[in-house]
């Protein structure tokens, strides 16, 4: 049986204040975790700090270090690639990071042990994705039931991994968002830590596409935007 707390992580992104805002829109008492693992950058720490504050919730911080293992744009000195809409999904990409969310819900997990929440909410997606791994659903049911015999919370009560936005398309997400009231203009998808977004990058791609998708317009600021966006707003009468 599920109890209505719930261990939450965020990111600071497009998805993951999207899922935080539903578990509280469901009445879930939420304790948001985030993760500084030695990342490109902090600006997604500062934004899932302000997403937080915003929310009235305390945001625990959990820090580990990645960079030890390397293997990624993320954590290792390799450049972070500007592929084009055509080539996402094709392969797995090198800001892919090795196993990471396998150790952020385990970490999770542990967490939600020592407060009894059996509840995980993860802002993961297996449509407008990037090609990741970790995001599939084959992935979350075998972690659920990886949590569920391996600690002493799943034996007890069940742990249930909630994936609510896994069939969503971004477009999807942004209108969920917007009902939900998700304040996107505090949020920071792009994996460069420059004051503007870059526009660029596989993140900064797919969120803008979802909002030209959902017939919206960002509210954050880019370097610069890709062509289809370009497009988009011109007939739009917003350049």
């Amino acid at each position: 049986m599920a109890n209505d707390k719930a261990v939450v992580l965020i990111s600071g992104g497009l998805d993951s204040p999207t899922v935080l805002a539903y578990a509280l829109d469901k009445g879930y008492e939420v304790y948001p975790v985030s993760f500084d693992y030695g990342q490109r950058h902090i600006r997604e720490l500062q934004s899932s700090e302000d997403i937080c504050n915003y929310y009235g919730v305390k945001l625990k911080k959990i820090k580990i270090d990645m960079t030890q293992i390397g293997g990624s744009a993320l954590t290792d000195k390799i450049d972070v690639p500007e592929r084009g809409l055509e080539n996402i999904e094709k392969e797995i990409p090198v800001t892919y990071v090795p196993a990471r969310n396998t150790i952020f819900i385990s970490l999770a997990a542990a967490y939600g042990e020592t407060i009894k929440a059996n509840s995980i909410f993860i802002g993961a997606n297996a449509i407008d994705y990037s090609g990741y791994p970790d995001c599939r659903p084959e992935f979350f049911n075998a972690m659920e039931k990886t949590l569920n015999f391996g600690t002493e919370l799943g034996i007890t009560d069940g742990f249930r991994i909630m994936v609510p936005l896994q069939y969503l398309t971004k477009s999807d997400i942004v209108k969920l968002g917007r009902k939900l009231g998700v304040p996107y203009r505090l949020t920071w998808s792009c994996y460069n830590g420059r004051e503007k977004a870059c526009g660029k990058c596989d993140s900064c791609l797919l969120r803008l596409k979802g909002f030209m998708e959902a017939h919206d317009f960002d509210d954050i600021e880019y370097e610069a935007y890709p062509e289809f966006y370009s497009e988009y707003l011109k007939s739009n009468g917003k350049i």
